[in-house]
């Protein structure tokens, strides 16, 4: 296996490949972490495809196809798309989901127009703006590497310089604004630090699908813990080997693109996480449910077991007549909640104990209707109401106790 390694890292393009893709996957799962917490998953998305006219209006006004001016321009149109978004949610009654999905096709839209403009020009051929909608990791070069190192470096500094404020945040901006927190500065700040990923990731992934980086390391680094702490870590490991198996896989199989096989990695974790992890697993909630289930029925059977002893102990004694309609009532809620456990606690001879015959409108498992019909209609709606009656009222008429 290692010199299967070796082999794959003995081409420099492979090395600049890998380790990009590793910097762009790692720094995603880090800023994505407060996106997807704040609820604003979308917003990856809609600064994507915001970057479009950017890239477009760059070559537009250099006619270079330079990577560095695209960056540039992509950044300035999703800086611009921020505002647009906020503007719009603060001075309109519009929310914010739809505000981001109105930006989002307003300025993809903007920028579709354009990349066909130039594409059709004289030298469009050789823009290779179209690159940009899917992404061509391998087109990456040493330079691209270190941009990703800075932009990753970045990210990082920022993450840990303002983790306290973002927290807070992204739990609880309205503490955080009593505080005397910049809340709308801070906000503003993730959005930047969201639009530098995103810039960051639009060559190696594409417009279109680099706002999986940005939340799917973090939806299933959220599966694992409740610590943002240990959430943020795992949301840019989880970049981060969704970045190098796309890199492996595309080198391994011809004509597949690094890109689209990151993200499907990324989906693969998520996948993963999502149904073994120990908390918030599907099989380990499963599994729950079912403990839960059991022991509750094994909780109802001893008090229904409970219930028919005290009640042909209380009948044997003609005790309050009180404690006899309360335990007939209970009994007969058992009866419309559980008649199957009731059928079969009434075959098995578990509720005989008392002299009386079968018939006797006093016998626990064939009791008149009318005498516990006033108990059904307030407990029908949830079973556990007259058992947490049970546990916290158990002083009734005489001294009895019921347990």
């Amino acid at each position: 296996m290692w010199n299967w390694i070796v082999a794959i890292l003995s081409d420099p393009n492979t090395r600049w490949i890998l380790l990009g893709c590793l910097l762009l996957g790692f720094s995603s799962g880090i800023i994505g972490s407060f996106t997807f917490l704040r609820k604003q998953s979308l917003m990856g998305d809609t600064l994507a495809h915001a970057a479009l006219p950017g890239i477009c209006i760059a070559f537009m006004l250099t006619e270079t196809k330079s990577v560095g001016l695209f960056l540039f321009g992509a950044l300035v149109a999703g800086i611009v798309a921020t505002f647009g978004i906020s503007w719009i949610t603060r001075y309109s009654r519009i929310k914010q989901d739809a505000a981001m999905g109105i930006v989002l096709t307003v300025f993809f839209g903007i920028g579709v127009v354009m990349l066909t403009r130039i594409q059709h020009g004289a030298s469009g051929s050789q823009s290779g703006l179209d690159k940009y909608l899917f992404g061509q990791a391998a087109s990456m070069v040493m330079t691209d590497v270190y941009v990703m190192g800075g932009v990753c470096l970045v990210l990082l500094i920022a993450c840990l310089a303002w983790f306290k404020e973002f927290k807070l945040v992204s739990f609880d901006p309205g503490f955080a604004r009593g505080m005397g927190l910049p809340v709308a500065m801070l906000e503003q700040l993730i959005l930047l630090l969201t639009v530098i990923a995103v810039v960051a990731g639009i060559q190696a992934v594409g417009v279109v699908l680099v706002a999986a980086l940005l939340v799917t390391p973090a939806a299933a680094a959220r599966c694992w813990t409740d610590s943002l702490a240990l959430m943020v870590v795992l949301a840019g490991l989880f970049g981060a080997v969704s970045g190098a198996t796309g890199t492996i896989f595309s080198t391994l199989v011809p004509n597949l693109p690094t890109g689209p096989v990151t993200v499907l990695a990324a989906t693969v974790l998520f996948a993963g996480s999502a149904l073994l992890a120990p908390r918030r697993g599907l099989l380990a909630r499963r599994l729950r449910s079912i403990q839960a289930k059991s022991a509750y029925m094994r909780e109802e059977r001893a008090t229904l077991q409970t219930l028919a002893t005290q009640r042909n102990q209380q009948e044997r004694g003609r005790c309050n007549g009180n404690v006899l309609d309360y335990l007939d009532g209970r009994l007969g809620l058992f009866r419309l909640c559980h008649p199957r456990l009731f059928s079969d606690f009434a075959a098995n001879g578990s509720g005989r104990g008392c002299d009386q015959p079968c018939g006797s409108p006093r016998y626990c498992d064939c009791l008149p209707v009318e005498r516990f019909q006033r108990f059904i209609v307030d407990a029908a709606r949830c079973h556990r109401v007259w058992t947490t009656d049970c546990i916290l009222h158990t002083e009734l008429a005489g001294g009895w106790t019921l347990v």
